[in-house]
């Protein structure tokens, strides 16, 4: 199966079903015929921006990010999909001199990553991401205090 049409597959998927990790979608994509490797999942969840929330039962619940699509023309556009962000997987926003730590929802630290590298905000140099963890590298003291206040500001 091309990577087109699995990726397809894969967001018909977890549109339709509770998918709470990746086992999970494997299961259902050897149940339409795909057989997928976990590394080759990971990247699939990666480039469809999937992300693991909770659902009202404490699960954990893949879905598909509905954030703004990218438009380098308007800034409006970028800060609300980064801000729609910020409110869905942003538990913990801390600041060690030039470094902004932001905790995540788990298994979302490199999404996040992502489209903060991809939105390129002020006061941002680079992003280091984990598993449920991000590193915000800025170019002084003062510019990691504008970045937590405004992570801040944003994810309560």
């Amino acid at each position: 199966m091309r990577k087109a049409d699995r990726h397809l597959l894969i967001k018909q998927i977890v549109t339709s079903h509770p998918i709470r990790t990746q086992e999970d979608l494997l299961i259902q994509l050897k149940s339409h015929g795909v057989t997928a490797t976990q590394a080759t999942i990971s990247r699939d969840i990666r480039d469809l921006k999937i992300i693991k929330t909770i659902d009202e039962d404490g699960l954990p619940l893949f879905q598909i990010f509905q954030g703004s699509t990218f438009n380098e023309n308007e800034k409006v556009e970028e800060e609300q999909r980064l801000i729609q962000m910020i409110k869905d997987i942003v538990l913990k926003v801390q600041r060690v001199h030039f470094l902004t730590i932001v905790s995540t929802l788990p298994d979302n630290a490199h999404l996040f990553a992502s489209i903060i590298d991809e939105l390129k905000p002020p006061h941002v140099v680079s992003t280091i991401a984990g598993f449920d963890t991000v590193v915000i590298i800025s170019g002084s003291d003062e510019e990691a205090q504008k970045v937590e206040e405004y992570f801040t500001k944003h994810s309560l």
